[in-house]
């Protein structure tokens, strides 16, 4: 078991991770747009994240000594927002603001309007140059923080990306972890029939990247996953998630239809009620 890790603190964390489906249903049926399978994907890392993993403040967001996460796939934002209010960030009731007019949390994560956020997400590609620079900050400064990058497949086809990947390797930014989302799909179809990136692995480790290849939705291999990576001390770690997009909602899981586009009121309701009874059986275990 991971430092620090039991199997009740294992059973809490699924627990918190299935309530921020809910919460992400419930949002996505209120703003009446934005990204289904994605959110619902990478509910495991982000409450592995927040709940174990980071070392961060919410009563002090600008704390200098923080990890740093970076959202580059940033319309997955609603696990984020989700997972930050249970933590603590924000009041839980701001969740129903998602994608509004004035809110704080917008479609794309906007640093300015919410603390607790590192980068602006808009345009694919760009997060792993922002999360790079806040690395390679942080060696300049002798800071023992980590900087995680948190990518989606997709935005692979956009050759920033590989620059960054070069980058990175050639500075040997161990103090840099990055998780890809390999969930397989983007909005027009599957990655493998738009733009194929498999041997994925093979392919990062060519470019002298360190990687590890998990099950996305096992919140215990994730945490592993993240321990070997801070043992690396030559170079960057990607860890390959696969995920399961739409993850917990059976009509939305492996359907790329879900990647851009919400629940009407009856399908969030059939979501919910899919949610609850995992809810249930994740009690019933306890």
């Amino acid at each position: 078991m991971p430092q620090g890790l039991n199997e009740e603190k294992l059973r809490d964390l699924k627990n918190k991770a299935n309530k921020v489906r809910q919460l992400i249903i419930e949002m996505l049926v209120e703003a009446g747009s934005g990204h289904s399978a994605g959110p619902l994907g990478m509910a495991d890392i982000f409450t592995a994240f927040y709940f174990h993993i980071l070392n961060h403040d919410p009563k002090n967001p600008n704390w200098e000594d923080r990890d740093r996460l970076v959202l580059s796939n940033g319309h997955i934002c609603p696990a984020q927002y989700a997972i930050m209010a249970l933590v603590g960030y924000f009041p839980l009731d701001e969740l129903k603001t998602l994608r509004k007019i004035n809110s704080r949390l917008q479609g794309h994560p906007h640093r300015i309007f919410l603390p607790g956020l590192e980068t602006t997400s808009g345009p694919l590609g760009e997060g792993l140059s922002q999360a790079i620079g806040i690395a390679l900050a942080g060696k300049m400064n002798k800071k023992n923080y980590y900087t995680y990058c948190l990518t989606s497949d997709g935005e692979h086809d956009e050759g920033n990306t590989w620059e960054a990947v070069m980058f990175a390797a050639k500075n040997k930014l161990n103090n840099l972890i990055q998780i890809i989302d390999r969930n397989y799909i983007q909005i027009d179809g599957t990655t493998e029939d738009i733009m194929p990136l498999d041997p994925l692995k093979e392919k990062y480790e060519s470019f002298n990247w360190h990687v590890i290849e998990i099950d996305g939705n096992d919140i215990k291999s994730f945490i592993e996953a993240i321990e070997k990576a801070k043992l690396i001390s030559d170079r960057p770690t990607i860890i390959i998630a696969k995920t399961v997009p739409g993850k917990g909602v059976s009509f939305m899981e492996n359907d790329y239809h879900w990647h851009g586009k919400p629940p009407n009121k009856e399908e969030a309701e059939k979501a919910l009620a899919e949610l609850e009874i995992i809810g249930n059986k994740l009690k019933i275990r306890n």
